[in-house]
């Protein structure tokens, strides 16, 4: 855990969070600032900063958060709909917690699409 890091505090249970999953490696929590019906953090519980610090040994990790999120479409019941996974980095990326997440948004059109 990195002190100060609130994603740790979650993970480690010193702050309350809504989680929706949590396995040996991850927790996924909702967003406290949803952006739609479903918004869930998809965190490591390992502390790694940002995308900027992931290493070849962490591919695995990363493969892992994309299948939870897929699984956590399927039981909010959003993935034949449709979903959006993000991944912002940086402060210009928008990355507001120094803690790497994969942010899971769905449940109503999204109609700002980059792609």
């Amino acid at each position: 855990m990195t002190d100060g890091c609130i994603f740790c505090r979650i993970i480690a249970g010193e702050i309350p969070g809504d989680l929706v999953y949590q396995d040996s490696e991850i927790v996924a929590f909702r967003d406290v600032h949803p952006v739609a019906p479903t918004h869930v953090l998809i965190v490591p519980r390992k502390h790694v900063s940002s995308v900027r610090e992931l290493a070849e040994a962490d591919v695995e990790l990363i493969g892992r958060m994309v299948l939870c999120a897929k699984s956590i479409a399927e039981q909010e019941g959003i993935a034949e709909r449709g979903y959006r996974l993000v991944v912002n980095c940086g402060a210009e990326g928008g990355q507001l917690v120094q803690h790497l997440h994969l942010h899971l948004v769905g449940g109503r059109q999204l109609t700002d699409s980059i792609g």
